[in-house]
């Protein structure tokens, strides 16, 4: 199953980069948001990836395209130009960098994406999200139910819009009441898709006003309700708290051991 990874957007305000670099590229440790990303999904069993690129695309298709140099430890040869690589260090994924366009909206760049996944089911995430949700059971949980997509829910962080989650485990909504209910859940930037789901996709579309609020009236979105550890990275604050947790050696979203 292909993970889509929503990379675009617009220069990272977080980053201490002069030129600016993409939000995802952001480093926590000295690794990327992305690099942290994938070694969850990597984790649990998905290998393959599709990154939809927009600002500065070329600099994600840098980093993987050195990725193995990256890892290494290198001796050149300046006479030469010889590069002798020692203490090969590499991963088991298949990467993708599509450049979606710098103004595509994330329903948008889905679409895009479309075009490269032939399986039936496809997760989606964001690219500047850390979290611990276990994949193999939320995948599990998508191909128990018959919706176009399963959407993960987490606990909101304070400054996160909640959503309005039913008793049956369906979206009813994004707003935070509805019905007389107060949720106390929020998206949490994770979801499952059928393949079918993309057939609703307007290219104009951003997913969380006008795909998920259209699906959800339709009871076509299933939730999965995350109570550990998820973090959307939005200000500088959380880069430091991050870096604290994994300097520490305590950093909740490391489900992976070296």
């Amino acid at each position: 199953m292909k993970v889509v990874i929503l990379a675009g957007g617009s220069r990272s305000t977080i980053s201490d980069e002069r030129e600016g670099i993409p939000k995802p590229m952001v480093e926590i440790g000295e690794k990327p948001l992305l690099w942290h990303i994938m070694k969850q999904y990597s984790y649990f069993g998905f290998h393959d990836f599709i990154v939809c690129g927009g600002y500065k695309v070329n600099t994600i298709k840098n980093y993987f395209r050195d990725y193995y140099i990256y890892q290494s430890d290198i001796t050149v040869d300046l006479a030469t130009n010889h590069i002798e690589i020692h203490k090969k260090m590499t991963e088991d994924w298949k990467v993708t960098v599509m450049d979606t366009g710098l103004f595509a909206t994330t329903g948008g760049r889905v679409s895009r994406a479309g075009k490269y996944i032939e399986d039936e089911m496809f997760l989606v995430t964001y690219g500047d999200c850390l979290s611990n949700i276990d994949i193999r059971k939320l995948v599990h949980t998508a191909l128990e139910n018959d919706k176009l997509i399963t959407m993960v829910v987490a606990c909101p962080t304070g400054r996160n819009r909640v959503v309005d989650v039913g008793n049956g485990d369906l979206l009813e909504g994004m707003n935070p009441a509805m019905g007389g209910r107060v949720s106390s859940w929020t998206n949490a930037c994770t979801f499952v898709f059928r393949k079918k789901a993309l057939k609703f996709l307007n290219g104009n579309y951003e997913l969380d006003k006008q795909l998920l609020p259209e699906l959800a009236e339709k009871k076509q979105i299933a939730v999965y309700r995350h109570e550990g550890f998820w973090c959307p990275v939005e200000t500088r604050r959380d880069k430091v708290e991050l870096e604290n947790y994994w300097n520490a050696g305590m950093a909740p979203w490391k489900v992976w051991s070296e």
